[in-house]
C-alpha cells in the first residue's frame, strides 16, 4: 500500500521528527530543515489544504488563527526588528510541499526582489 500523505501530514501524524516550537488544535509550526535565516519557521494548518489556490470561505478563521500564531512566533523569537512571511503556490510559485505553509524568516536583513 502506498503512502500518498505529504511529508507535513506525516509531521502532523509524529511519523517523522521535527522541531515543533508551536502546536495547537488548529495548526503547527516547527524549524525549516534548510533555514534560509537564522529564524526559519515553518507554520502549517492541520486541516489539509494543497495551497492558498484552494482555501475556501470556511477556511477563513484559520487563515486568522494561522497570522495570529505567526505574529506570535514572530515575538516570541525576537524578530521586533522586522521579519518576512512567504507562501508559494503551485509549481511556478515555488511550492515544493502540497500542504498549504507559511515561512516565518527573520534576524537577518532581507532583500527584494526575493527570487
Amino acid at each position: 500500500m502506498t503512502d500518498n500523505r505529504t511529508i507535513f501530514k506525516k509531521i502532523i501524524d509524529g511519523d517523522i521528527p521535527a522541531d515543533i516550537v508551536y502546536r495547537d488544535d488548529f495548526c503547527l509550526a516547527f524549524r525549516d530543515i534548510s533555514p534560509q535565516a537564522p529564524v526559519h519557521l515553518l507554520i502549517i494548518p492541520i486541516k489539509e489544504i494543497r495551497s492558498v489556490a484552494d482555501l475556501t470561505a470556511e477556511d477563513q478563521s484559520l487563515v486568522g488563527h494561522l497570522f495570529l500564531v505567526i505574529q506570535r512566533l514572530a515575538a516570541e523569537h525576537g524578530l521586533q526588528n522586522g521579519f518576512r512571511v512567504v507562501t508559494n503556490c503551485g509549481p511556478e510559485g515555488g511550492q515544493s510541499v502540497d500542504h498549504l505553509h507559511f515561512h516565518l524568516l527573520g534576524r537577518r536583513a532581507l532583500k527584494w526582489p526575493p527570487g
